[in-house]
């Protein structure tokens, strides 16, 4: 059984398994009772590596990586309530007890196989035995002479690599978690005093924004980029004339096709945050994050606008946000659209009316996150006029008008055409805002999360993603001028390519920090 879905292919099925020959020579060895309890539990065996098989396919389709054991078992919990929100309840309740299911009788089934072809054996040994004889013979001659079948080893000994491959992640997995619990002490700005922390932006509201699956291939891939490149082109100049001008680049994201709070805290935290338990360890730990920064110097009110967050979040105490505005606190009236539970328009417009467009004693630093472009890209909001937004009620109309997920999520042209429509989207909205309430002291700081799944990205996709600083200020860009990042919010193919966590020391050095490592 394949784990990739390119390798889902007839010829794969033609292969003579090393595992198989080995298994009914000691089958054939043992008395009856033995024989059966081996053979159902091989059986079982066998049916659980095809379920890792199967998680393999989706976490490569969607995620770009292979099923991480240890790991990865809390990321269906996130799959179901990401299925409840693309194809609602019933849909979601008929798949997931599909699944159990499936996985139920397939690991049944292939015991009760196994435990049958072992009676077989016993009951025809002598055959048997010259079969597996025979059968130990070819597999050794093909695997001398490396013979093929359409480009595929004839001899394989597939599944016993699977379990060396999954065995083998799930140590270095375990040794990581240590690890990587001592790396987060480590922090080259933790014992900086409030005052030596950007002193080069104060008197500056600064707002740090993630575009959901904004990646290079939004900007690069010739199916998608003639539409979001326009947005782009379209947007810098409009801003251009508003008085706003932008340096971009290339960050290479920790995680790819989903998963986005990996790209978010690998961004403000300066350290690489690729699975779910390196995730736990920072938000518990003291390692100050870019936006913590901010309110550590006693400077700013810390915002965050959170439209995608609907339940408890306590994520908010590591980010150092004064405030989270989650789902249900910006007002929104209107219909959900698919995943994302409110228009990009409208939560800028709600953050406008309720946090930057009021009077402070305080600079202002904010973090946004934006999910109108997330899959499955189905419907998307239309941009309306900013004065007839209200409660969001005027968008009932343009969701019921719109693609429904079931008519694009398992077509990659289509996909990738309502991908590209959502991310300008998205970056229409940020830019409109900017254009409509920025002011002489706004420094906008905005970036994908990651790369969209591979059936839109493609196979061998890169995991980068575009991110842009905008500011009236001039001497805001100045401050990395010497990043050589492309002027506008198209960063070029050649632009510098950073790998994520190294962000926040950059943006903190530019701005004047003060290197003091905490102790």
């Amino acid at each position: 059984m394949p784990n990739t879905l390119g390798n889902l292919r007839l010829r794969e099925f033609t292969r003579l398994p090393a595992e198989a020959i080995i298994g009914a020579a000691v089958l054939l060895g043992l008395p009856r009772r033995p024989r059966i309890i081996t053979a159902a539990t091989a059986g079982a065996a066998l049916g659980a590596l095809t379920l890792l098989s199967l998680l393999d396919i989706g976490f490569n389709e969607y995620l770009g990586r292979h099923f991480n054991i240890v790991l990865d078992w809390e990321l269906l919990d996130d799959a179901t309530s990401y299925m409840e929100d693309s194809m609602g309840d019933t849909t979601t309740v008929l798949l997931t007890i599909g699944a159990i299911l499936l996985a139920v009788l397939l690991t049944a089934l292939v015991a009760l196989a196994t435990v049958h072809v072992a009676n077989l054996l016993a009951r025809h040994k002598a055959d048997a035995s010259k079969g597996a004889l025979i059968a130990g013979t070819v597999w050794i001659t093909c695997t001398a002479f490396g013979l093929q079948i359409a480009g595929v080893p004839i001899a394989a000994d597939h599944t016993a690599g699977v379990v060396k491959v999954h065995a083998r992640r799930a140590m270095d997995t375990l040794r990581d978690e240590a690890q990587f619990a001592k790396d987060a002490k480590a922090d080259t700005f933790g014992g900086t005093p409030p005052a030596q922390l950007v002193p080069d932006l104060r008197g500056k509201d600064v707002i740090f924004t993630f575009i959901e699956s904004y990646g290079r291939s939004a900007i690069e891939d010739p199916e998608i980029a003639p539409g979001v490149t326009g947005t782009l082109d379209s947007s810098a100049e409009a801003l251009a004339k508003a008085g706003f001008h932008a340096k971009s680049g290339w960050l290479t994201s920790a995680t790819f096709g989903g998963n986005s709070w990996l790209g978010h805290s690998t961004t403000l935290s300066g350290l690489w945050i690729d699975n779910q338990q390196r995730y736990r360890t920072v938000m518990a730990s003291d390692h100050l994050s870019l936006t913590k920064v901010f309110q550590k110097t006693g400077e700013w009110d810390t915002v965050g606008v959170m439209p995608g967050v609907q339940k408890s979040w306590p994520e908010q105490k590591y980010y150092g946000l004064d405030k989270v505005y989650n789902a249900f606190q910006l007002g929104y009236k209107g219909p959900k659209f698919s995943w994302s539970t409110m228009p990009d328009q409208y939560a800028l417009e709600a953050f406008q009316r309720q946090v930057h467009g009021k009077k402070r004693d305080k600079d202002l630093m904010s973090e946004i996150i934006l999910t109108s472009s997330h899959q499955p890209w189905a419907p998307i909001p239309k941009l309306v006029d900013w004065d007839d937004l209200g409660d969001g009620s005027v968008f009932k109309s343009i969701q019921k008008a719109g693609v429904k997920p079931a008519d694009i999520i398992s077509d990659s042209t289509r996909s990738k055409q309502e991908y590209g429509k959502s991310v300008s989207y998205s970056v229409t909205s940020l830019t409109q805002w900017l254009e409509r309430y920025g002011t002489e002291d706004t420094v906008l700081v905005f970036l994908g999360d990651h790369q969209p799944m591979s059936r839109v990205s493609g196979v061998r996709a890169s995991r980068d993603v575009p991110i842009s600083i905008v500011a009236k200020d001039p001497k805001v860009l100045d401050k990395i001028a010497d990043w050589n990042w492309t002027d506008g919010l198209q960063p070029a193919s050649k632009a510098p390519v950073w790998k994520m966590d190294s962000f926040r020391d950059r943006f903190l050095t530019a701005y004047g920090s003060t290197p003091s490592a905490s102790q």
